[in-house]
This record gives C-alpha cells, sequence and structure tokens, in this order.
C-alpha cells in the first residue's frame, strides 16, 4: 500500500466514531419499550392490555439501573474529531442527578396510571407516549450542544401534549391541552430563534466551545449574541413555568388525567430547569451579567405570583386541591431558580442547591399528587374540603398527605424541605442577592398559610350526614309512627389500588429516609456537578 493510500485510509478511520452504549444507555432503554409497547399493543387483545403497563414499569426500572456504572467519573460520546473535548452527550454527575430524577418520575407516574388505563385513557397510546417523553427527559440532562439540547426538549414536550388531552370527551382536557401546546411551541420558536442568533455569532452549538467564542465576540456581532442569549433564556422560563410565562399551569393541571400533572410538575419542572442550567451555567458564562439578574427578577416575580394565587384558593371550588399543587408548583419554581442566578454572581457550585431541592421536591410533590389521586377516586371534583375527614378514613394516606404537606412548608418534621429552603436560601445570601433572600423569606412565611390549612382539613372530623328523613323534608317524629332506632352504618371505603398503593408508600418511604439522611440529597449542593 503506497503512503498516500495509507494515510486516507488512517483519515477515513478517524472519522468513525465509536459509540459508549454504556452512557447513552438510560435514554436508549426507554426509548426502546416505548417501540415495544407501540408494537404489542397492536396484537394484544383487550383483555391483555394491562400487560403494556407493566411491561412499562420493567422498561423503566431497566433504565433506572442502567444508571449504575454511571454513579461516578464522567463519559462522553458523539465528540468532535478534530476536537475531542466537546462532545454532544456526556454523562456526568449532574446528568447521572437528573436522570435518576425523570426516569424515578416516570417510574411513580407510571404506576399511578395504571388503574387509569384500564378503566378511562387508551393504554396503548398512554404508555408509549410516557416512555417517548421519559426517554427525551432523559436525554436532555446530558446533551452538550444545542441541536441535541432542542431535539431532547421537543421529545420530552411533545408526548406530555397528547398525554394532557388523552381524556377523550372531556372538555377541560381538550382545551388544557390546547393552552399547553400554544404556550410550549410559542417557548420554542422563540427560543430556537435565539439558538439561531447565538449560532450567528459563535459559529458552533456545542456548549463548551459556545462558551470559548462568547468571550470574545466581535463588535458588530455583539448585539446578536446578546439578543441570541435572551431569547434562549426565554424561551426556557416558558419551560420551567416562570412568571410571566406561567400562565398555562393550573388549567392544564387541572385539566390534565391526575397523573399527567404529576408527571409534568416534576419531569416537566427538571427537564426545564437542566436545559436552563446547561445554557447559563456552561453555554452562557460570558453574559452573567445579563442573565443573572434576570433570573434573580424572574425568581422573586415567579415565587410570589404562585404563592399569591395558592392563598386565594377557594376550599370549596371545584378541582381546588389540584389547583392548589399547580400554583404552588409556580412557587416552588421560583425557589429553584435562586440558585442559578446566584451562581452568575459566585460560580457554577451554586446550581447545586437547585439540583438538592429539585431531588426533594420531587418525591415530596409525586406523593401529594398520589395521594390526590387516591382521594379523586371516590370524590371526582378533588376540592379541598374532600379532604376533610380523611385522616377518619384511611389515616395512613392523610399521614402521608401531612408529610408531604409540611415537607413541602419546610417544617418539621418535614427536615428536608426545611434543609432544602436553607440551602437555597444561603445561595443567594453568598452571592450578594440579600434582597432576593428577603423576598424568598417572605414567600416562605406565605406559604405556610395554605400548606397548615390543607394539613389542618385532614385531621377535622367529617361532616356529619343530614339524618334521612329531614333530607326529604319530613318530621323526625310524628305521632302514631313508631320510632325506628337508626343504626350507624360506617362507610364503605373502596378498595386501594396496589400500584397507587405502591406509588404512595415509595414516596413515602424516600421522603422519610431523607428527612433522616438529609445529606443524602444536600450532598450535590456541595460538590461540582460538571
Amino acid at each position: 500500500m503506497t503512503p498516500d493510500v495509507t494515510t486516507a485510509a488512517a483519515g477515513t478511520a478517524s472519522l468513525v466514531q465509536s459509540v459508549d452504549w454504556v452512557a447513552i444507555a438510560p435514554p436508549l432503554i426507554a426509548a426502546a419499550v416505548a417501540l415495544v409497547v407501540l408494537l404489542a399493543d397492536l396484537f394484544l387483545p383487550p383483555a391483555r392490555k394491562p400487560l403494556l403497563g407493566w411491561i412499562t414499569i420493567a422498561g423503566l426500572v431497566a433504565a433506572l439501573a442502567a444508571l449504575v456504572p454511571l454513579r461516578t467519573g464522567s463519559r462522553s460520546t458523539f465528540c468532535l474529531t478534530a476536537n475531542p473535548d466537546a462532545c454532544s452527550y456526556t454523562a456526568d454527575q449532574f446528568a447521572f442527578v437528573i436522570q435518576a430524577l425523570v426516569l424515578g418520575g416516570a417510574l411513580l407516574t407510571a404506576l399511578l396510571s395504571m388503574k387509569d388505563t384500564e378503566e378511562k385513557l387508551p393504554a396503548g397510546e398512554f404508555w408509549f407516549l410516557l416512555l417517548s417523553s421519559a426517554a427525551g427527559a432523559a436525554l436532555l440532562p446530558a446533551a452538550r450542544d444545542l441541536a441535541t439540547l432542542v431535539v431532547a426538549l421537543e421529545v420530552a414536550s411533545l408526548p406530555a401534549f397528547a398525554l394532557v388531552g388523552l381524556k377523550r370527551g372531556d372538555r377541560l382536557s381538550s382545551e388544557a391541552a390546547l393552552k399547553f401546546f400554544l404556550s410550549s411551541v410559542t417557548a420554542t420558536a422563540v427560543m430556537l430563534l435565539g439558538v439561531s442568533f447565538v449560532y450567528a455569532a459563535t459559529g458552533t452549538l456545542h456548549l463548551t466551545e459556545i462558551a470559548t467564542r462568547l468571550a470574545d465576540v466581535p463588535g458588530q456581532l455583539g448585539t446578536v449574541a446578546e439578543t441570541g442569549v435572551v431569547l434562549t433564556l426565554v424561551g426556557f422560563a416558558f419551560k420551567t413555568a416562570a412568571a410571566p410565562f406561567h400562565f398555562w399551569v393550573p388549567d392544564t393541571y387541572v385539566g390534565a388525567p391526575l397523573p399527567v400533572a404529576a408527571y409534568l410538575s416534576v419531569v416537566g419542572k427538571a427537564v426545564g430547569f437542566s436545559g436552563l442550567i446547561l445554557v447559563t451555567v456552561i453555554a452562557f458564562p460570558a453574559y452573567a451579567d445579563v442573565w443573572g439578574p434576570a433570573l434573580a427578577v424572574l425568581a422573586a416575580l415567579t415565587m410570589t405570583i404562585g404563592n399569591a394565587a395558592a392563598v386565594r384558593q377557594a376550599a370549596s371550588r371545584a378541582h381546588s386541591a389540584v389547583r392548589l399543587l399547580a400554583w404552588s408548583s409556580v412557587g416552588q419554581a421560583g425557589y429553584l431558580l435562586v440558585p442559578i442566578a446566584a451562581a452568575a454572581y459566585s460560580g457554577d457550585d451554586k446550581v447545586g442547591a437547585t439540583v438538592a431541592y429539585a431531588l426533594m421536591y420531587a418525591v415530596v410533590n409525586l406523593g401529594a399528587f398520589a395521594v390526590a389521586a387516591l382521594v379523586a377516586r371516590g370524590k371526582p371534583l378533588n376540592r379541598l374540603t374532600d379532604y376533610r375527614g380523611l385522616y377518619a378514613e384511611r389515616p395512613l394516606a392523610a399521614l402521608a398527605l401531612a408529610f408531604f404537606l409540611l415537607c413541602l412548608a419546610g417544617l418539621p418534621p418535614g427536615i428536608i424541605g426545611l434543609f432544602a429552603k436553607v440551602t437555597v436560601f444561603s445561595a443567594a445570601v453568598d452571592a450578594g442577592l440579600g434582597w432576593l433572600a428577603v423576598v424568598m423569606a417572605v414567600n416562605v412565611v406565605v406559604a405556610l398559610y395554605y400548606y397548615l390549612r390543607w394539613t389542618a382539613i385532614l385531621f377535622r372530623s367529617p361532616e356529619s350526614a343530614d339524618e334521612p328523613s329531614e333530607a326529604a323534608g319530613e318530621p323526625s317524629g310524628t305521632a302514631g309512627t313508631s320510632e325506628i332506632p337508626e343504626i350507624p352504618v360506617r362507610p364503605v371505603r373502596s378498595r386501594v389500588p396496589a400500584p397507587l398503593a405502591v406509588a404512595i408508600a415509595l414516596t413515602a418511604i424516600a421522603g422519610v429516609i431523607l428527612s433522616g439522611l438529609p445529606q443524602l440529597a444536600l450532598h450535590f449542593a456541595s460538590v461540582t456537578l460538571f
């Protein structure tokens, strides 16, 4: 072989990349199982459709198990041949934590949905859409270029639109899906415009290379770069439900099937915040003076609007329990934004506080939605007043919900909620954002009102039902009528589906473990994630 041919062969070989299958296994397994479920749905008779749910659960467990080899170290793949440090996929500590969060959240959502897919929802479509969205959500935290980031974000979001509107014939579900779709499409359009401006100014899509080139943008492209950074952040603000881009949240949560609302409140939020962290901390550090103050203002505005709206929820209004959880999630989004804003002033190590808080929030918020799903089985309007006397009827469920609400409020015995809030508060103080810490402290006090009000309702005595004769407008005692003593009849409780009971138990156990060993979550606030 001549030297020229040898050189050409070596150059061709260098263009062939080896794929790190271990690194990409978690999202790949979720996507593969989604295809299996889609094909199996074509051949399974209606009586065997519940098998699809168990296949989904098994697939999500397998995806979680695939994270075990990734718990230490950092693995990258799909890198540039000219610059091996610029990769499209990196399985580092940050990706590991967020992938565990989103896949665990999808698994709990699957447990919550088992009975609904048997009774109300089309099983094949539901499980396929859930797995597809979970695959995109697991891909996003490992994405290290803007193209992969946007694709992963849309793969996570597009199936969610269909999941929200999957209750066929339900007007609220259709309206919720439409509102969610329009707001998300707007966010994507704005984000893509920002990404195109960033690419025009830097000539690259890889986050690490963008960071290097934004630090030395030619003067004539400075305005283009700043505009691209701002528009990209606005797009992610929609995805995270940050005010004033939060308007779709309450109606979407109310109209969606309750397990889907739980999924959006945790996994959807994790997806948005992961993307926001990646673009700000890794790609745009040169413009920290632009996005830092903007995110600080958004954080203050978001937590204030969310908590103020939650306080105003009327207990007797239909779906008021879900609406309160929706507005609570908006308020919690404000807390999650605080460490990201602080990272602009004191380094990227502050984003670990967001990750630690997200772990706490994911566990207890999914638990609260699980108990809400249990109550909705007997009282579909799901009003706050429907929880009155829950302790007398279902003491374990009431105690679990009380614990979840106290964690969200940051009160003992919800120690993990208290410590997570202190960690976020410290991130603001250390970054010199004293005013933001004061706003957060005020909002935490305001949130105590509606969390404690709901907790108190659980332990009130049940409302006494009217006597049958009085309800009919007849006198309770009439001359010549023999009085037959009433025998109190204890209401028959419906049986709790096993998957739903397991979901409540798992979240309660995880919450108790985190409260007993808060360092398991808070550890991520003190380590380097990238």
